[in-house]
């Protein structure tokens, strides 16, 4: 059997006292004793060493990693698999080799206390992430629990609703839930004030939406002045049909070729937030990063430059979209390559030389066909007439071997 050399304890602010018989014995049993320095602040002082975690992170996991033959016990804040330091080192350390305790995470803590269902909340962390992450979880009526970086967070918190249109709404900010020293400040968005905040908390927010504010869907086809963009967009009724092509599942990632002003990977990102996708565009990245943080998908990977040149060291998709360049020597050849089996692409074109390209490879590969035509009313004089945009041509096909 692998030996468990390494054990991951949660720790709430009530300390050691709080801790089950089985967490203290894998405390008390480490030579190495790893964990922040308000944590380890919480043992008694003894001659074991002690690793402090650095940034990057990163480094102290390779300390880690090079005491492998001690027992090492981490100490985390409340879950270690909830945003947390259990996940980190997952992804170095096999599962076999670890012992994780967690204690009741923040939001459990806070659920309790707030007498709120955590099954019927939105959670999100800014830890080290960007706040228009929010951005995707705004709408009447939303619960929000939120991870606080530092004491400046619930102040943006409250700028990035009333920016949005939800300055009405209430917000908590727990500190220190569990310990002593608990404490719950209360608040309206646009009011708020106070800067006298502990550096960790997490925030609770009830989203009451200002008269008049639109709230954006995450369900693909958003309207299309929701971009900022030049022309060279998908339009609404379009993009829809493509993200049901691609079909995003969550966890999957989405190459976007040349992705324009970023729609098709923005709506993919938005379907679920576990859902990743890169963008690889020429000439509008900058509308793709301005799209992007507006509508809550800061993740998305841009990459500058022309495909199919730079596709090639890029991770592995479970879906491809090409909306332009399907023409370009090798694209669909590399695109084609780089899909797994069951991997999905879809082309959308409005050229007969693009129509010409995707025939051909139809004939090799398969897939379905789909001519889309859109008509808009528009108005003509004093009365409304139908307007057609150009034709699309899609090709929608899973590989298959």
């Amino acid at each position: 059997m692998t030996r468990k050399w390494l054990s991951v304890v949660g720790i709430g602010e009530d300390g050691l006292a709080g801790l089950s018989p089985i967490a203290r014995t894998l405390i008390d049993h480490a030579d190495v004793l790893v964990g922040g320095d308000r944590h380890l602040a919480m043992l008694p002082n003894d001659d074991r060493e002690r690793l402090v975690w650095t940034s990057p992170l990163r480094e102290s996991i390779d300390e880690i990693l090079r005491r492998r033959r001690q027992a090492i016990c981490v100490l985390a804040s409340g879950d270690p698999m909830w945003y947390g330091i259990g996940v980190t080192l997952l992804r170095r350390i096999p599962l076999e080799e670890m012992t994780i305790l967690p204690a009741p995470s923040t939001f459990s803590l806070a659920c309790a206390r707030l007498g709120w269902s955590l099954t019927e909340v939105e959670t999100v962390s800014l830890c080290n992430r960007p706040p228009e992450l929010l951005h995707t979880y705004l709408y009447p009526g939303a619960k929000l629990l939120i991870l606080s970086e530092g004491k400046q967070t619930p102040a943006i918190v409250a700028d990035r609703l009333t920016r949005r249109g939800f300055g009405n709404s209430s917000m908590i900010v727990l500190e220190r839930l569990g310990g002593v020293h608990e404490r719950h400040i209360e608040g309206i968005a646009s009011n708020w004030r106070e800067t006298d905040l502990a550096d960790l908390s997490a925030i609770a927010v009830e989203c009451i939406a200002d008269p008049g504010t639109t709230t954006l869907p995450r369900t693909p086809g958003l309207p299309d002045d929701a971009y900022h963009h030049d022309g060279q967009l998908t339009k609404r009724e379009v993009r829809a049909l493509t993200l049901s092509a691609l079909a995003p599942i969550p966890g999957e990632l989405l190459w976007d070729v040349g992705a324009g002003c970023g729609s098709i990977a923005i709506e993919w990102m938005r379907s679920h937030p576990r859902c990743r996708a890169i963008a690889i565009e020429k000439a509008r990245t900058q509308y793709i990063a301005d799209n992007a943080a507006a509508l809550g998908t800061p993740g998305l990977h841009i990459i500058d430059g022309k495909a199919p040149a730079t596709l090639k060291d890029l991770p592995q998709p479970n879906a491809i979209f090409i909306g332009g360049g399907v023409t370009a020597d090798g694209m669909l050849e590399t695109c084609w390559a780089a899909l797994p089996p069951g991997g999905r692409l879809v082309a959308n074109v409005v050229t007969i030389e693009g129509e010409r390209r995707l025939f051909q490879w139809q004939e090799k590969v398969g897939g379905t066909f789909t001519r889309i035509t859109v008509q808009r009313a528009e108005p003509i004089g004093r009365f409304l007439g139908w307007r057609s945009l150009a034709p699309i041509t899609q090709w929608a096909v899973v590989k298959s071997a």
